[in-house]
């Protein structure tokens, strides 16, 4: 218990001194005497906030370049939504910045004082975007999950982010109590037939925005890594043309969902209209990239957040 309580301690004082480093902007040394601590103590104590992630940090000032690329991806595309980031060579995560930016995004959308529909996919970087979330109170608005929240083992899909946001997001949600994948077509048929899981397709068709990742395929891209198709069945996704997946929905390199037996066992919410809803993708990394590509050229998406990297790529002819 001792134990405990000075480990609470020491977070206490990382938390005291991130706020006056980062916030209040005193020195190491004013730190130091407002605590009654030494320099090199206070130094300790603002890294710790920083490794204990206590300290979240946005930049206010737009990066030009950033700007210019996100207005071409506007353009290119025809885009409701674009933001671009700065990429990070030298970084070993795929989601900083861009996780920043989604959360920031996603926030703005829960401020509206108007109820709303919010609709979330699943993936990585997601829920590393709602990771970031503030506590907001928000009754007005209903946020429901494209995605069900069970993994081919029965257990619960890792990065499923409904329960994530309901930790603290204080609003209405509505997860799907389905398998990402059903075993057939007929599966899927009776469980889609069920009263709770009607109402959540009609609510995901309803999304005033909807926020999903933005899949890679291959034997080592989310869908084989986390069991829900086999190897044999991705290397031949892959030669009958396929280029990526959202929710599940496998589609082609033009960005058309494939008419084979995978997607006739997804579980997902149909992806909802582009016409009526925001529907933004969420993803950066080289080995996305022709799955972004095909999307955005197919009208799956309309609306994208990503780094410099990907942008320029996506550009390019």
């Amino acid at each position: 218990m001792a134990k405990r309580s000075d480990s609470q301690g020491r977070l206490d004082d990382a938390a005291r001194a991130g706020w006056l480093y980062y916030v209040a902007g005193r020195t190491q040394d004013e730190i130091a005497s407002t605590m009654g601590i030494s320099r090199q103590s206070a130094q300790r104590l603002v890294s710790l906030a920083i490794a204990e992630r206590l300290i979240k940090v946005r930049l206010d000032h737009p990066i030009s370049i950033c700007l210019e690329l996100a207005e071409g991806l506007r353009q290119k595309y025809g885009l409701k939504h674009a933001e671009v980031v700065p990429s990070d060579p030298g970084g070993g995560s795929t989601t900083v910045g861009i996780a920043e930016a989604a959360a920031a995004e996603i926030e703005r959308w829960l401020k509206r004082p108007d109820p709303i529909v919010v609709a979330v996919g699943t993936g990585r970087t997601l829920k590393a975007a709602v990771d970031q979330l503030p506590p907001m109170e928000c009754p007005q608005h209903r946020i429901v999950s494209l995605t069900g929240n069970i993994g081919p083992d029965g257990s619960a899909a890792f990065y499923n982010v409904i329960f994530s946001m309901a930790d603290a997001i204080k609003a209405r949600h509505f997860p799907m109590p389905l398998p990402v994948l059903c075993s057939s077509t007929a599966e899927r048929i009776t469980l889609h037939d069920q009263s709770l899981v009607r109402s959540t397709l009609a609510l995901g068709a309803q999304a005033d925005v909807t926020f999903v990742g933005v899949g890679e395929l291959g034997v080592d891209g989310p869908l084989c890594v986390d069991g829900f198709i086999g190897k044999e069945e991705m290397l031949q996704l892959i030669k009958s043309g396929a280029a990526g997946e959202i929710c599940g929905w496998i589609y082609d390199q033009k960005g058309r969902l494939l008419d084979n037996a995978i997607n006739e066992r997804v579980a997902s919410v149909p992806i909802p209209s582009r016409d009526v809803s925001h529907v933004i993708g969420i993803a950066q990394g080289k080995r996305k990239w022709a799955a972004m590509k095909a999307a955005l050229h197919g009208g799956l998406l309309n609306g994208i957040i990503t780094d410099e990297l990907a942008a320029t790529f996506l550009l390019a002819d």
